[in-house]
């Protein structure tokens, strides 16, 4: 039942993000109002704003101009509700006994906050190969606040920004801003805030593995070429979000290819 609940409000928080991401690119604040149609300006009924169902029940399309909406909108909704949920299973692995403490809620308001920050620059950065600092410093300041109010080692929390951050500043300095750009250097002193020492290291590996399967395969369908850039902030944000559910099991399961 709990996990039913948090999976619906994990996709209204997902149809917020999809308005957040919105307005992020038309560089617009937020404004209370009705919700309006993109291309007819109708105003939209609370049949057509339900997460992931009005979609389908609309098949995709505004009821009044029918124009076709982005798949966008019904897989932010939906990845974020899957993800609020595991999120809430890492915090709470057996709903019907775990301990609800202030500490706990408190952690899990964290994480969730922060999964949605990284959602955004995942669908952000896929769309318009852009890191943005808006989403990025207020991410970093709350995540630094509840981890040493949750009593992280702070110098876990400095190496790790200092390793995420001066990975890719390295980068930025040796290529002359060619291979990856500031947005990177700031999204990985994040990764590092987020998960400290040594888990950033398993993020950047996560990262770099996925991207490169990924790149390969789109090279292989003929989907980009060799030349053309990839939107590497979507790797290290889902590497992220992997390494704060599964870090610990991650690290544990590769040393144990070694150990004969």
């Amino acid at each position: 039942m709990i996990v039913a609940l948090v999976f619906i409000f994990g996709a209204f928080i997902g149809s917020f993000l999809n308005v957040v991401i919105f307005l992020l690119h038309r560089q617009e604040s937020f404004i209370k109002g009705t919700s309006k149609c993109l291309f007819c300006g109708h105003r939209l009924m609370p049949l057509d704003l339900m997460p992931i169902l009005s979609y389908f029940y609309l098949r995709g399309h505004c009821r009044y101009c029918r124009q076709p909406f982005s798949k966008q909108y019904p897989l932010v909704e939906f990845f974020t509700a899957l993800i609020f949920v595991l999120v809430y299973l890492h915090v709470f692995p057996d709903p019907n006994n775990s301990l609800f403490s202030a500490k706990n809620i408190l952690y899990l308001m964290d994480y969730w906050a922060l999964a949605a920050a990284l959602i955004v620059v995942f669908v952000y950065d896929f769309k318009y190969y852009l890191i943005l600092d808006t989403v990025i410093w207020p991410a970093t300041v709350l995540a630094i606040t509840v981890n040493l109010f949750l009593g992280y080692n702070p110098l876990h929390l400095l190496y790790g920004a200092i390793i995420g951050g001066g990975f890719f500043a390295l980068q930025f300095a040796i290529s002359r801003g060619r291979w990856i750009g500031g947005g990177d250097i700031r999204l990985g002193m994040l990764m590092g805030v987020i998960l400290g020492w040594p888990y950033i290291l398993a993020a950047l590996f996560i990262a770099y593995v996925l991207g490169s399967l990924i790149s390969v395969i789109l090279i292989l369908y003929r989907k980009k070429a060799w030349h053309d850039k990839i939107p590497f902030g979507t790797f290290l944000a889902l590497s992220t979000l992997i390494t704060m559910l599964y870090g610990p099991a991650l690290i544990t399961w590769y040393w144990s290819l070694f150990i004969f």
